[in-house]
């Protein structure tokens, strides 16, 4: 099941506390970036974030889950609702991010 356009506007309303959200389809599905660095996307409606040290740190008992087959395990993001959680965790997460490649 794809990701809706509905669900990835939601999303973006509540991380527009935060500059230099971004993202890109990819497949049906969507990737979010913050200032520039991959956090996590948007698979089959369900928001999911690496699993870096400040996301475990923030939501020491949220469930793993896969994006897709064959994809590594990643935090489920089950507070989208609320809007400072999600800025706050994105905000900590930058930093452990991994630096995009050069092409």
């Amino acid at each position: 099941m794809a990701s809706t356009k509905e669900y990835l506007d939601f999303v973006l309303e509540q991380l527009s506390g935060i500059d230099e959200v971004s993202y890109r389809a990819m497949m049906g599905e969507y990737i979010l970036y913050y200032r520039g660095r991959v956090f996590g996307g948007i698979y089959d409606d369900r928001l999911l974030v690496k699993p870096v040290p400040a996301a475990v740190k923030l939501m020491p008992d949220a469930s793993m889950e896969l994006p897709y087959d064959g994809a590594k395990e990643m935090i489920l993001v089950d507070d989208v609702d609320n809007r400072e959680f999600l800025c706050e965790l994105v905000e900590a997460m930058y930093e452990e991010l991994p630096v995009p490649k050069k092409k």
